[in-house]
């Protein structure tokens, strides 16, 4: 097995033993020992025959998937304190007026064609105001702002190498959840031409290469939340299919990395392998240029690979901790792999900024 898919092993393994608990068991049993194009269409034919709902049934489908704790709608676009049933969009003359249904992926790249339409994964209520000053612009960074949202999020020219018109940045709690939703809608409409408009993000369901790494970005600076678990199960529960890179985060690594020739750990893991694993930290973390990484086992090597797999540092030593200066590293996602006498290996994710 290449070092390098090590990282993924070890993480894919992980992933087994977190999120999986809320997914029905064997349902991405047929991804064993897949990656690439692969095992895009192999999740494609997992998640695309789903149930498709009506455009107006979204309304009442947001009381399952889109609630606060306190019974408010959660807005990734704004912090108006929503109603559910009062505040519906209607007419609106500024934020916080009402809420709507806000295609994250916009209507017009697709043709407003269904199952598309009314594809709740992709379909999140924000508010009317800040949704409609959107429209149809892609996902970006925004340096100078022309206008930024009650929670922050921005329109401006996009700062993002690659793509030079204007974008709308949601705010960083949410870049990973909607970087997750994009990956979602190239798979399970992966027979869809996502691409209609010169403003789309896709080439037909694949992503534009700027698109792609900007999201793998925003996909590891901003893990899994609960908020995303729980919405995934809710939509689940109404759509029967899911997002895999929800459930396993790694699938990513898996499709658009090309991170191959790695063992799936989907199956069952057993217990005492996961306890008896080695323990390994990095700190500062984020950082801009030293960084500590620390075990409690001693370590026999310590590796620094990007997240193209690419093999940036490597120590041989034995050590239970490591003082690395990474401040020459471009500012992004790193994973640091030790190993251990016993052949056993762990990772983690640092990032620099």
């Amino acid at each position: 097995m290449k070092i390098r898919n090590k990282v993924l092993l070890a993480i894919i393994c992980f992933c087994a033993t977190t999120t999986f608990a809320q997914i029905p068991n064997g349902y991405y049993n047929s991804t064993r020992d897949l990656c690439g194009e692969e095992l895009r269409q192999k999740l494609y034919t997992i998640i695309s025959s789903h149930t498709a709902i009506s455009y107006g049934d979204l309304w009442g489908a947001y009381q399952q998937t889109d609630l606060r704790s306190n019974g408010k709608i959660w807005d990734i676009y704004s912090d108006c304190d929503f109603t559910y049933s009062t505040d519906q969009c209607g007419s609106y003359s500024r934020e916080c007026d009402c809420y709507n249904r806000e295609h994250s992926v916009p209507q017009s790249w697709f043709g407003e064609a269904s199952p598309m339409k009314t594809d709740l994964f992709h379909i999140y209520p924000t508010d009317g105001w800040v949704n409609n000053r959107r429209g149809n612009l892609p996902l970006g960074t925004v340096s100078n702002p022309t206008y930024t949202s009650g929670n922050g999020s921005k329109i401006g020219a996009c700062s993002y190498s690659g793509y030079t018109g204007t974008v709308f940045e949601p705010v960083d709690e949410y870049k990973g959840d909607l970087a997750r939703t994009y990956f979602y809608m190239s798979v399970c409409y992966k027979d869809k031409n996502l691409g209609q408009t010169s403003e789309s993000m896709f080439e037909g369901s694949q992503l534009k290469p700027w698109a792609l790494r900007m999201l793998i970005e925003w996909h590891y600076a901003d893990p899994v939340s609960q908020k995303e678990i729980d919405r995934n199960n809710a939509v689940y529960a109404i759509q029967h299919n899911r997002n895999p890179f929800i459930d396993c985060p790694y699938f990513v690594d898996a499709i658009w990395n090309d991170h191959c020739d790695f063992e799936s750990c989907l199956g069952s893991v057993d217990a005492t392998l996961i306890t008896a694993m080695p323990k390994l930290s990095a700190s500062p973390n984020p950082t801009t240029e030293m960084l500590g990484i620390s075990s409690d086992r001693t370590m026999t090597s310590v590796s620094i690979f990007n997240i193209l797999g690419e093999k940036t540092f490597y120590i041989e030593q034995e050590t239970n901790f490591a003082e690395i200066n990474i401040g020459q590293y471009e500012n992004g996602i790193y994973f640091v792999l030790a190993t251990f006498h016993d052949g056993s290996s762990a990772t983690t994710k640092i990032i620099k900024y």
